[in-house]
């Protein structure tokens, strides 16, 4: 069929939908939520692809701590908006609308359904297997002063400087100024026959406007443009990352695997900025190395608890570190950084309540930006003094140029106690106290909305009970969410997003979390943890997973506990895999769920570190669910296919597939069949496809 030229990308997406609702549903009874009939997509996914670019600056509440694969704030609150009784209200852009309402998400994550539903005047329930997203959601949604947090914080933060800040200072040059540094950067120590060589990303560190910034090969001196190098030669070389073998000897540069990884690093530079002669580099100096040699003493008598509780265990992604002979979580840390965290560990004991979870959870949160395992890239010149962060691939890299940042600069840097507090803490309370939207006007023009008498924050509690007579209320229950201490058919709501099958394995990340959290806040939650019983495919096969099990027995519990007539399931979803799909499909089946309808949203930007270059997929299936029996469900006919070459049509088709195959009377052996035959079908169509990337992550 010839395309009219002047279709648009909105018309394209209107059409698609018509065409998926004319081939994959037939029409309902007349007693129905909104969002069974209908969803505002086209508004819903415009939203999102402003938001995926920054969530945490559309959210700021919500990023306290790091937490992987976030969905778009902006597409649930658009999901729960269809929920509230009064059409009048359920316009995006205005207040409240779910008050007298119980919304539950047992598989919370980062929070997002809670904070989206309490700022809608609903009661919350968040449960986790994890004690992370305890421990962020409570310092979130409990309510404090501004002002209580920021004078704890600046209490903690002076008593921290005071005790460990001069381990990370170091001298200007020109006038002899002692300074705070705001990094050091490190280069990898590797071997051959010849000796040993230090290992770094490249030799310019900072690209400026009218000069770059460069260290020297042969005697490691600092350089801009049209210096020459006045120093004695280095005993070991500096080499690039690209230069794998030694040009002497003919072998490969190897690891110092016998060596404990924070000393396999070497200090090649620091960066300063001096009030009077600006930001420089400069080469280590022998006060430097003094610092450095004080703190390796210290680090030598420092007492965290016993070392088992930092061992890496094995695991999806934990097993990066153990090939490179990385056995101890402490070992990711210098000397200075484990100062920095036995000091704060210390202070805390000083502090109690809201205030204290805060202070510890940004400690932890600026984990991220202080170990050893941080990279470098501030040589673009977009991005001077930019830190890479630990997960910035969803997984454990290990840097050739490594930075250890300061995480107590007085002056405000990337990812140090100064710049997180302000950002995640202070700016995220203005945000919850008086939140905002955007709206996209027809000009495409992006406006903010002010939404008078909402706020991100509520009222703790500890039981059911509690939740019947008042109003954003919130209860968190750490615990498997397959056996939950819920009343049958008391809930309201269950809004979530479970784990993508084997995409993101973040409770194995969360591990080098989990090992300080422990230590800053003992008594918030119990921190024993087994990842086992996380709703993660190991790996995609025709036996049962762990995804299937743990998610089977969420889904049936959410059966009980959901009302009968009035309650549903909606949570997003989205995957390559037949057999992710297949065991979703499967663990509905058994919990007795019925597909109301569907609709698709975009939900991940392709520029995505951790999917770029990936034939990735950026949309999110919209699943809505009553319990069987229910009158209204909705009635889906058979796919022929599963198109595999678009991101959107392909959730769209998955979707109706769940539909379609709730409705059978099939076996688990059919339905795996099923999704095996449609979408390896279309990787027949399109060969070379899967060959190259098959089931990327997401």
């Amino acid at each position: 069929m010839k395309m009219d030229s002047t279709i648009t990308p909105t018309r394209i997406h209107i059409v698609r939908q018509l065409s998926f609702e004319k081939f994959s549903r037939h029409s309902q009874a007349e007693e129905h939520f909104s969002i069974d009939e209908t969803f505002p997509e086209q508004f819903a996914d415009e939203l999102s692809r402003r938001e995926v670019f920054n969530k945490h600056l559309f959210r700021p509440n919500t990023y306290l701590h790091k937490w992987w694969a976030r969905r778009c704030g902006s597409t649930f609150r658009t999901i729960l908006k269809q929920f509230v009784p009064d059409a009048a209200s359920r316009d995006y852009y205005m207040p409240g609308g779910l008050e007298g309402k119980i919304v539950l998400d047992p598989m919370m994550g980062g929070g997002t359904t809670l904070h989206e539903a309490i700022r809608l005047g609903a009661n919350v329930i968040g449960a986790d297997i994890d004690p992370i997203p305890i421990v962020q959601a409570r310092a979130t949604l409990s309510q404090i002063a501004p002002g209580e947090l920021h004078g704890a914080f600046f209490q903690f933060f002076t008593d921290l400087y005071q005790s460990v800040g001069c381990f990370f200072q170091t001298e200007c040059p020109t006038c002899q100024r002692t300074l705070d540094s705001h990094y050091t950067l490190y280069g990898l120590r590797k071997s051959c026959a010849c000796g040993e060589v230090v290992q770094i990303d490249q030799y310019e560190l900072r690209h400026e406007a009218k000069r770059t910034i460069r260290i020297d090969p042969h005697s490691w001196e600092i350089l801009e443009d049209g210096d020459a190098h006045v120093g004695s030669r280095q005993t070991n070389h500096l080499i690039p990352k690209t230069e794998k073998i030694c040009p002497v000897c003919g072998q490969a540069y190897q690891e110092l695997l016998d060596v404990p990884y924070y000393a396999r690093y070497t200090p090649i530079a620091i960066a300063v900025a001096c009030p009077e002669h600006g930001f420089f580099f400069r080469s280590p100096g022998e006060s430097d190395f003094d610092r450095l040699h004080q703190a390796d003493r210290q680090r030598e008598i420092l007492d965290f608890g016993p070392t088992e509780d930092f061992a890496v265990q094995s695991g999806p992604k934990s097993d990066d570190l153990l090939r490179h002979h990385i056995h101890s979580y402490l070992d990711l840390f210098s000397s200075r950084q484990l100062l920095y965290l036995h000091q704060a560990i210390r202070q805390l004991h000083d502090y109690n309540g809201i205030a204290k979870l805060n202070l510890g959870v940004l400690v932890s949160t600026s984990l991220e930006f202080n170990s050893l395992l941080c990279g470098y890239k501030g040589w673009y010149k977009r991005r001077p003094e930019a830190i890479r962060h630990v997960f910035a691939l969803h997984a454990y890299s290990l840097p050739y140029t490594a930075l250890e940042n300061n995480p107590v600069n007085q002056q405000k840097s990337s990812g140090n106690l100064q710049i997180l507090f302000r950002d995640r803490i202070e700016r995220g309370r203005k945000w919850a106290l008086a939140p905002i939207e955007r709206k996209i006007g027809q000009d495409g023009k992006q406006q903010v909305v002010k939404l008078p008498g909402e706020m991100d924050a509520g009222i703790e509690v500890c039981d059911q009970r509690s939740l019947l007579h008042e109003h954003q209320r919130f209860w968190l229950i750490h615990g498997d969410s397959r056996h939950l201490p819920l009343e049958d058919h008391s809930v309201d709501l269950i809004v979530t997003d479970p784990p993508y099958y084997d995409s993101v394995q973040y409770s194995n990340l969360a591990a080098f979390f989990r090992v300080w959290l422990r230590c800053l806040l003992p008594d918030e939650v119990n921190w024993t943890y087994n990842e086992n019983l996380s709703a993660v495919a190991v790996k995609s096969s025709q036996a049962t997973s762990g995804f299937m099990r743990v998610i089977s027995g969420i889904f049936a519990e959410c059966g009980r506990i959901l009302k009968q007539q009035t309650g549903r399931l909606v949570f997003t979803f989205h995957h390559w895999d037949p057999q992710a799909w297949a065991e979703l499909t499967i663990a509905l089946q058994h919990a007795g769920f019925r597909l109301m309808n569907a609709y698709t949203v975009f939900s991940e930007h392709p520029i995505s570190v951790h999917i770029n270059n990936l034939r990735s997929i950026t949309h999110d299936s919209i699943l809505v669910l009553a319990l069987d029996g229910h009158q209204a469900a909705g009635h889906w006919t058979q796919p022929e296919s599963i198109d595999t070459g678009d991101s959107e049509l392909f959730c769209r088709q998955c979707s109706a597939t769940v539909g379609w195959l709730l409705q059978q009377d099939f076996t688990e052996h059919d339905i795996r069949t099923t999704w095996e035959q449609l979408i390896h079908r279309s990787q027949t169509q399109k060969p070379g496809f899967f060959e190259k990337t098959r089931f990327p992550t997401c």
